[in-house]
C-alpha cells in the first residue's frame, strides 16, 4: 500500500514537472527575437501580391483573403485622410492599388526609405509606400545602420520593440514583427507560408505607421521614420523608429505624487479629447490597456496604434449598441442614421475610467479637490458625461489646483511661529513622507509658503522647512521637509523656515 502511494506521488510529481516544462516551451513569443538586421542582401524580383485563388489551395486562398482584408483596413485610413484633405481628390498614379506596384528594384543593394517619390521596391509586398502615400521620413535605413546600444524591450502579439541609440545621441524605440510571436508563430502553423504570414502582420504596423502620421497630437507617439530592408530570407522587412517612452508601471505610479498621477489622467483626457474630433472621425482604441502607453517626460502618449478604429458600429435598435465590460454592461442609443451614438468615444472613456481614473485621481489628492474628483470618476463611471464634458472638468482641477484656488476654503491658521533664514539649508535632518518627490526625504510641492507651514505643522516630526528654486509641471514649489534645523549652511539658492514655538 505505501509502494502504491509512493509511485502515485512520484507519477503526481513528474506530470507536474513536465506540465511547467513544456508551457515554458511553448508560450508564445517567450524569445527575446534577434533586433533588426543592419545588413541588406540582394532580393529576387517577386510574384504579384494576390495569386488567382483558382490557383491556390483552400488554406492559402484564406490567408490571400486575411492579407487582402488587412490591406484593404489599412488603405481606408489613407483614403480617409486623402479625402478629407484634399477634397476627395482623385488617385494619383503612384497612388495605384498596392497590387498593381510590383516592378523589380534596380539596385538591391542600397536600401531606401520608401516615399511618395522612391522607387516601388521588388516582391509582393514592395509597393506598400507609393500606394499608401506616405510621407517622406526624417530618418530612414542609414540612420539604424550604426544603431548602438540595442536593448530588447518587450514584445506583444505582432511586434518586437527594441532601445537603440542613433548616432551615439538619440534614443529611439524601434519596432519590427516577432518572428517568434504569437501572430506569426499562429499563422505559420496554420498555412506554412512564411512570407506571406510576415506580410499579414506587417500590415499591422504600416496601419500604426499611417496613424501616428495622421494623428498628430501631444498626447500621441512621434513617428521619426521607418526602413525597408531585407531580413530572413524575406524582401522589405519594415522597421518603424519611433520616440522612445518608459514603460506606464501603475505600482510605480500609486507611489508617485498625487500631482504627478493627476497629470497622466489629463493627458489622457486630452488624447481621447483628440480623438473623439480627430481629422479621421472618432477613434476607439480597442485594445486599451496601460501596456498600450507609455511616459515622456512626464506626459502620458500612446503607442500602440495597431488595433484602432473608426469604424462606427451600425445598428437597427438600442440593442444593438451593447457594449459589454467585465464589471457592467452598457447599452447607447441608436441614432437615425443607424448608427451607435459616441460608442468609439464612451468606450475609450469608460476604458479610461477602469483603468486609470479609479486608481489614480482620488487617492491622497487635497481635500478640498476630492469632492470634484469624486464627481468626475463617478459621472464616467457611469457615462453619464461623454469627453468634452470629462475634459472640461479635468482642465478646471487644472486651474483650481495652479492658481490655488482651491486653498481658499481651507483653515489657514498657522499652529506655530517660524523664522525665516534666507539663502541658508539643511542638508541632513530627513524624514519620510508619502508621497514624496524624494525617496529619502520629505518633498512635496506647495503653492506658497502658507501652505508650505501648513503641511509641517500637520507633521509632529517636522521642526523646519527649506523652499528651494526647482518646481514641478505645474509651477508649484517644491519644498523639503526637515525634523530638525541643527545644522543649516548657506545656499543662495534656498529659504529656510525653522520652526520657533510649537
Amino acid at each position: 500500500m505505501r509502494r502504491r502511494k509512493t509511485a502515485v506521488a512520484a507519477g503526481c510529481c513528474l506530470a507536474f514537472l513536465l506540465g511547467t516544462l513544456l508551457n515554458l516551451l511553448f508560450i508564445p513569443g517567450s524569445e527575446h527575437p534577434p533586433p533588426p538586421r543592419d545588413e541588406v542582401p540582394p532580393s529576387p524580383p517577386g510574384a504579384p501580391l494576390y495569386p488567382p485563388e483558382e490557383e491556390i489551395g483552400g488554406g492559402q486562398a484564406a490567408l490571400a483573403r486575411q492579407i487582402r482584408e488587412r490591406y484593404e483596413e489599412v488603405l481606408r485610413y489613407r483614403q480617409h485622410r486623402a479625402a478629407a484633405a484634399a477634397g476627395r481628390r482623385p488617385l494619383r498614379p503612384r497612388e495605384r492599388r498596392l497590387m498593381d506596384l510590383a516592378p523589380p528594384r534596380t539596385s538591391a543593394e542600397q536600401p531606401r526609405p520608401p516615399g511618395p517619390r522612391g522607387r516601388a521596391a521588388a516582391g509582393p509586398w514592395a509597393g506598400a509606400s507609393a500606394e499608401l502615400s506616405l510621407e517622406p521620413p526624417l530618418l530612414g535605413c542609414r540612420d539604424i545602420r550604426d544603431v548602438s546600444g540595442v536593448q530588447y524591450l518587450g514584445s506583444g502579439y505582432t511586434k518586437a520593440v527594441y532601445k537603440a541609440v542613433l548616432n551615439r545621441t538619440l534614443a529611439v524605440a524601434l519596432k519590427a514583427v516577432d518572428f517568434g510571436g504569437h501572430d506569426i508563430a499562429h499563422c505559420v502553423r496554420q498555412f506554412s507560408a512564411l512570407g506571406d504570414c510576415y506580410r499579414l502582420a506587417a500590415y499591422k504596423i504600416v496601419k500604426e505607421m499611417i496613424l501616428l502620421q495622421r494623428l498628430r497630437h501631444a498626447n500621441v507617439l512621434q513617428l521619426y521614420g521607418y526602413c525597408y530592408q531585407d531580413s530572413n530570407d524575406i524582401p522589405d522587412t519594415l522597421t518603424t523608429i519611433t520616440e522612445l517612452g518608459s514603460p506606464l508601471e501603475m505600482i510605480q505610479l500609486l507611489q508617485t505624487s498625487w500631482e504627478d498621477r493627476f497629470r497622466i489622467c489629463l493627458s489622457l483626457v486630452r488624447l481621447l479629447h483628440y480623438l473623439a474630433h480627430s481629422p479621421l472621425g472618432s477613434v476607439t482604441l480597442l485594445d486599451f490597456r496601460p501596456r498600450q502607453f507609455v511616459i515622456v517626460d512626464g506626459e502620458l502618449k500612446v503607442t500602440d496604434l495597431d488595433d484602432a478604429s473608426i469604424e462606427e458600429s451600425s445598428c437597427t435598435s438600442n440593442s444593438d449598441c451593447f457594449m459589454e465590460f467585465p464589471a457592467r454592461n452598457f447599452t447607447l442609443p441608436c441614432s437615425v442614421e443607424g448608427r451607435c451614438q459616441s460608442m468609439n468615444e464612451k468606450r475609450n472613456l469608460y476604458n479610461a475610467y477602469r483603468f486609470f481614473f479609479t486608481y489614480l485621481l482620488p487617492h491622497s489628492a487635497p481635500s478640498s479637490l476630492r469632492p470634484l474628483l469624486d464627481k468626475i470618476v463617478n459621472a464616467t463611471g457611469e457615462l453619464h458625461w461623454g469627453i468634452d464634458e470629462t475634459a472640461a472638468q479635468l482642465e478646471r482641477v487644472l486651474n483650481l489646483y495652479k492658481s490655488g484656488e482651491y486653498l481658499q476654503n481651507t483653515t489657514r491658521m498657522p499652529k506655530a511661529e517660524y523664522r525665516r533664514v534666507p539663502e541658508a539649508f539643511i542638508p541632513d535632518e530627513n524624514y519620510r513622507c508619502w508621497p514624496s518627490y524624494h525617496h529619502k526625504g520629505c518633498l512635496l510641492s506647495v503653492f506658497d509658503v502658507n501652505e508650505a507651514i501648513e503641511i509641517c505643522d500637520s507633521y509632529s516630526q517636522c521642526k523646519a522647512f527649506v523652499l528651494t528654486n526647482q518646481t514641478t509641471w505645474t509651477g508649484r514649489q517644491l519644498v523639503f521637509f526637515k525634523m530638525a534645523s541643527n545644522h543649516i549652511v548657506p545656499d543662495p539658492d534656498k529659504i529656510t523656515y525653522v520652526k520657533v514655538t510649537d
